[in-house]
Order: C-alpha cells, then sequence, then structure tokens
C-alpha cells in the first residue's frame, strides 16, 4: 500500500481541436464552474487540426479565474527550454499561479513530423538525454536566487550566458509521462510527477507499483523524499454501465473505482480524458467531492489505533 499523502487534483484533458476553437475554451470554463483544479491540453505542434497549446493556454487562463492549466504534455523538441522556462513563469504570473509544467521528450514515432516542422530528429536514447538536460535549463532559468547567468554545456543544448528569470508566480510542478525504466529513473532524480494511465498499462496494479517502486528507488538514491513526486492518472470514464474506461457505472461506482488508485497506488491527480461536457460536468460536481471525501475517510481510519 503506497500513499504519499497529497491533497487531490482533479481535472480533464481536452482535445485542442481548431474547427469550434470556442467549444475547448468553453469546456475549460465548464471544467471550472463544476468545481475542478485542472485543465490539461494535448500537444501536437504538428497537427493542423489542432490549436497550437501555449497560445490556447494562454487564452484560457484570460478566460478562467482559479483552475490550473497544463499541457499534457508539452512537446520539448519543438520548444527550446530555456524559451519554454520564460513563457511558462511569464504566463504563471499573469494567471495567479495557475501553470503546471506537463513535459514528454517528443514521441519518437512521429520524430519525422518533429523534423519536417524544423525540430531535431532524435533517438528514444538521445531524446532522453536532452530531456534531462532541458529540465535541468528551465530550473536553472527559473531559479532567479542562483549567482550568476545560466550556463550549461551538454550534447543537446548549449547556454552561453542565460539571464535568469523571472521567477514563476509559484513553484511550477514539472509532471512527466514515463512507461519505461529509464525515464521512470529520471522522474525520480529530477521531476515533480509521473504521469502514467490505464492505457499505458495491460496489468495496471502490478505495473503501477513496479512504477513506483522505481521512481522510489531513483529519488532516494539522488536523495530526494519519493514522497515530494506526486503520481497523475487519466483515465476514459462513462456514466453508465457500458463504454471503455477505468470508471464506468453511477458516481458512486466511479468513487468505489478510483479510490483504490489514491489509497493503494498513490495517485493523487486523476484527469478524465475526453470532450463531452456532460461526463465532464458530473465528473466535477458528483464524483469529485465524493472522492475527495473517500480518501479523507480512508486516511483518517488508517491513522486511528488498532
Amino acid at each position: 500500500m503506497t500513499d504519499y499523502g497529497h491533497d487531490l487534483i482533479l481535472g480533464t484533458f481536452i482535445t485542442p481541436q481548431n474547427q469550434r476553437p470556442q467549444e475547448v475554451v468553453g469546456l475549460a470554463r465548464l471544467a471550472e464552474r463544476a468545481g475542478l483544479d485542472l485543465v490539461t491540453f494535448m500537444d501536437h505542434p504538428y497537427n493542423p487540426a489542432f490549436l497550437d497549446t501555449w497560445t490556447l493556454m494562454s487564452y484560457v487562463a484570460a478566460q478562467t479565474e482559479r483552475v490550473h492549466l497544463s499541457g499534457y504534455v508539452l512537446n520539448l523538441p519543438s520548444r527550446h527550454p530555456a524559451y519554454l522556462a520564460k513563457a511558462a513563469a511569464s504566463l504563471d504570473l499573469l494567471s495567479g499561479g495557475r501553470v503546471e509544467l506537463g513535459l514528454g521528450p517528443g514521441d519518437y514515432h512521429v520524430a519525422h513530423e518533429i523534423e519536417a516542422m524544423g525540430g531535431p530528429r532524435r533517438t528514444r536514447s538521445e531524446s532522453v538525454r536532452a530531456f534531462g538536460e532541458a529540465i535541468e535549463i528551465i530550473r536553472g532559468i527559473w531559479d532567479t536566487s542562483a549567482p550568476g547567468r545560466l550556463h550549461h554545456a551538454g550534447d543537446h543544448y548549449e547556454i552561453p550566458g542565460a539571464i535568469r528569470g523571472p521567477q514563476p508566480a509559484h513553484p511550477i510542478s514539472i509532471w512527466v509521462p514515463a512507461e519505461g525504466l529509464v525515464m521512470r529513473r529520471l522522474v525520480g532524480r529530477t521531476a515533480d510527477g509521473w504521469i502514467t494511465g490505464a492505457a499505458w498499462m495491460r496489468d495496471l496494479e502490478r505495473e503501477l507499483a513496479e512504477g513506483n517502486r522505481i521512481i522510489d528507488e531513483a529519488a532516494t538514491a539522488a536523495g530526494r523524499d519519493p514522497r515530494r513526486i506526486r503520481r497523475i492518472f487519466d483515465f476514459h470514464g462513462t456514466f453508465g454501465t457500458a463504454g471503455p474506461g477505468v470508471a464506468r457505472g453511477r458516481p458512486e461506482d466511479w468513487v468505489e473505482q478510483l479510490l483504490p488508485l489514491a489509497i493503494e497506488h498513490g495517485m493523487s491527480v486523476f484527469i478524465l480524458i475526453g470532450d463531452d461536457p456532460h461526463a465532464i460536468e458530473r465528473w466535477g460536481t458528483e464524483v469529485a467531492p465524493a472522492l475527495r471525501d473517500a480518501v479523507s475517510r480512508e486516511r483518517q481510519g488508517s491513522l486511528l489505533p488498532t
């Protein structure tokens, strides 16, 4: 049993389609009205059917007041880490501390599309190494308390002396998807959160436990407290007896199905995938408060003397 004790963050994953862009914005505003904490958007810069995710996040930030925003996940090869760090800090300042940074090394299967838009074409191992460098650069730009300019001489990025800043309005979290051993170890060493989900796994409970073990060991070896690292879980859900997804049935059924992921596997960020406004509203107004209460009760019960 692994419960890292984080407060729950509940959110949505919305397709940034550009055929009806105001519908995308409307879903984000609906998520906020429904009481959800987080709105995320996929990022495929090479897909002409999608809005640019960073532009969309900036627009949505101006249309909302409370909800946090993140790419899920931003495509690193399409964005230089130093400029991405400044953009993230700027939007965080403008939005009052509502930006998180879901960031990925780029899908190897679309490397040709990234290259076609002027980005670098990297092998899997090169992508991982470049990703580690990028996190170091991003954090270095944000760290305005460090002396002097930021210097970085790596295999993939060269920063000969960047002026640091601006500092974000709040500590922006860097959340990273990681399926394999090398990326999970990187999460443990450097990231603030591990992104995973049911669609990535054949044996959910076994693979969640294994992923947590790898990340915790890597964090400990790097001198970090594993409890600092959030576990982010994305899922499909259906309000009915039939349909795909980890969660299905009535709202109380969703709570019963998601609760073990929080209490037994440490998931603390739950992101519902899909653009159905009715599902988003029920997720926020009916499931979310009940799930929070259930997690609180389980945690209080575990503290009672036996």
